[in-house]
Order: C-alpha cells, then sequence, then structure tokens
C-alpha cells in the first residue's frame, strides 16, 4: 500500500524586484509524480535547488502547492492537511529544538502540544530518549549538544507522537562520517519498527546505502526513480577512471578521442583526468589503454568498477551530481 502519491505536483515561486521591471517566476517544482510505499525508506537524491525540500515541505503541509493532486496517510493533502499533520513527524535541515532547554524538556514540550496528557509526555520522552540513546546527555541543555547529539534529538522530536510517515530533509549535512553513520542506524531502527521514511538527500553514499527506493530529481523533475541497485543495472556498463596529466588540455584531448570509440557510451572530466562508461569493461581497457599510447597521453592511474548512483545521474541528466552541486 502506497501512504504517499502525489500528481502532476508543482509549485511556483514569484519574487519581487526592487524598482522597475516585471517579478521573476521559478517553477521550483514541475509535475512531480510517485508513489512512497509503507514501511520503506524512500530518497529524494540531487543537488541543491533541484526542488528535494520544496516537495518535502507541500507533503508535510507547510507549503501549498500550485498545482496538482497529492494524498499522505491516506489523506488528501489539500482538503484533509489536519488529518495528514495527524499521521507525520517532520525534522528540517535546521531542526526545531530550543536550546536554552534540556533534550528532556525539549521532548516533553513536544509531547505536550501533540496533546499527550502529562503522564504519556513523560512516558514517551523516557522511551525515546533510551531507544535513540539519549540518556546520558537528555538533561543537558541543548546549547552543548555537539551536531550528531542535537540531530538525534532532532529525530526524536518528529518522532514523539509516534507518526506512521516520517519526512528528514537533508538530515546528515554539516555532520561528520561517524555521526552520519550512528543516525543511519537510528533511521534502519526507525524502518524496521514500522515506521515510513521520507528523505531528502545529495549524498551519494547515503543514497546508496540507506534508500530501499529513490527518486532523481533535477531542475524540479524527477529523472527516473527505482532502488539503488536497479538505477545502477540500468545503465550497463563499467566505469573506467583514468589518471592523466591534466596540462594544455590533455583531458578534452583524451575525451574527443575516446568518444568517438563505439565501445565508449560516454565521458566526462574527473579529479585529475577523465571517467567513461564502456561496454565490456575487460575487453574494452585494452583498446583504451592502446589508444591512448599510440596517442602519446601518459597514463598515471587506472581503475575499473561498476556504475555508480552519481554515473546514474549523469546518464539522465548529462553532468555529475558533483558538477551539479557546484
Amino acid at each position: 500500500m502506497n501512504i504517499i502519491e502525489t500528481r502532476d505536483l508543482t509549485k511556483t515561486f514569484t519574487s519581487r524586484t526592487r524598482g522597475k521591471g516585471a517579478p521573476r517566476t521559478v517553477e521550483a517544482v514541475k509535475g512531480v509524480n510517485m508513489s512512497v510505499r509503507e514501511g520503506e525508506i524512500f530518497g529524494f537524491l540531487g543537488p541543491n535547488g533541484a526542488g528535494k525540500s520544496t516537495t518535502m515541505r507541500m507533503l508535510a503541509t507547510l507549503l501549498p502547492p500550485t498545482s496538482g493532486q497529492a494524498t499522505v496517510g491516506g489523506h488528501d493533502l489539500l482538503r484533509e492537511a489536519e488529518r495528514v499533520r495527524e499521521r507525520i513527524g517532520y525534522v528540517g535541515q535546521s531542526g526545531g529544538t530550543e536550546a536554552s532547554l534540556t533534550g528532556r524538556e525539549n521532548l516533553m514540550l513536544q509531547a505536550q502540544l501533540y496533546g499527550l496528557s502529562n503522564a504519556e509526555a513523560r512516558q514517551r520522552t523516557q522511551d525515546l530518549m533510551e531507544s535513540l540513546e539519549l540518556a546520558s546527555y537528555g538533561d543537558r541543555l541543548v546549547k552543548t549538544y555537539s551536531g550528531g547529539q542535537r540531530r538525534r534529538l532532532d529525530l526524536a522530536m518528529g518522532m514523539v507522537h509516534s507518526p506512521a510517515l516520517l519526512f528528514l530533509d537533508e538530515p546528515t549535512t554539516g555532520l561528520d562520517p561517524q555521526s552520519r553513520v550512528h543516525l543511519w542506524a537510528e533511521v534502519r531502527k526507525l524502518r524496521a519498527a514500522g515506521t515510513t521514511i521520507f528523505i531528502t538527500t545529495h549524498y551519494l553514499d547515503e543514497a546508496d546505502a540507506l534508500c530501499d527506493r529513490l527518486a532523481i530529481i533535477d531542475h524540479g523533475t524527477i529523472v527516473t526513480e527505482g532502488t539503488p541497485d536497479a538505477l545502477k543495472r540500468e545503465i550497463g556498463g563499467d566505469v573506467i577512471a583514468l589518471g592523466l596529466d591534466v596540462q594544455n588540455g590533455a583531458s578534452q584531448r583524451a575525451r574527443d578521442l575516446l568518444s568517438a570509440q563505439p565501445y565508449v557510451r560516454n565521458t566526462r572530466e574527473a579529479d585529475g583526468g577523465v571517467s567513461l562508461v564502456v561496454e565490456g569493461g575487460d575487453s574494452a581497457l585494452p583498446s583504451v589503454l592502446r589508444l591512448l599510447d599510440s596517442a602519446a597521453m601518459p597514463i598515471r592511474t587506472v581503475t575499473m568498477a561498476r556504475p555508480t548512483l552519481d554515473d546514474v545521474f549523469l546518464h539522465h541528466t548529462g553532468r555529475s551530481l558533483r558538477e551539479a552541486a557546484e
């Protein structure tokens, strides 16, 4: 069963300009169609400004859609917004904690705002502090928390009313690698307990490791959707990364030479050289090396691997996700 369904969901912003000139219209989300199944971790992958957060904020009833339809938790997004809010939790990029209160006080206040009695709020707060391992610092002021500790508290705040669906907007941005891995573990625990997770991210490794399914969004449009493995299988081939002497335009000359070969699907500049997707990497690699050697292009390093989600993004948009982020 689907817990989210959208049809032609759009959001347009109009920015006011000072002085003369007409207002500028920006299409942030352009006809998004997607479905999210109950009990899965669904990811929205794309660069900053692609429309991820805007779509999530619409689904969480924080922004009204310009047009289109959606159901969230079995309720119509526009006509039953209050019922939608009863079924969801939302953790924004900046969180929602009060730094001058303790973690326990934040959770108590949030629980009471959702209508829990004092006794229920105390029990729910204690349960969350234990399950999310907040107890050791839960009675400290939030302003003393590390980034990872605060993000874990943000999760608890979003879960305090036991929502069926939890929205997480870029939950690991700014965290160190260890804190990111810990947060991934907490998200998996929530999924195992029956909570559906909708997560936005621009981290390739996060989408690959965490999401059961994901949609890749660019310029407000979903370009492809599926499991991470299925999306990578879709483009097929192998990825060869070549470390070259990049001076004097060598990378571009190598790309021009390689792009003309029938076994090369696409090429792009990579750090210190060229990356290309080829059919039959084992047989193509010797040909690539011979070709560059005959063109007097010294090769410093060679690696070959299966496609990544960045290659999927490149395949569908014509540029890598890292390039889009920059």
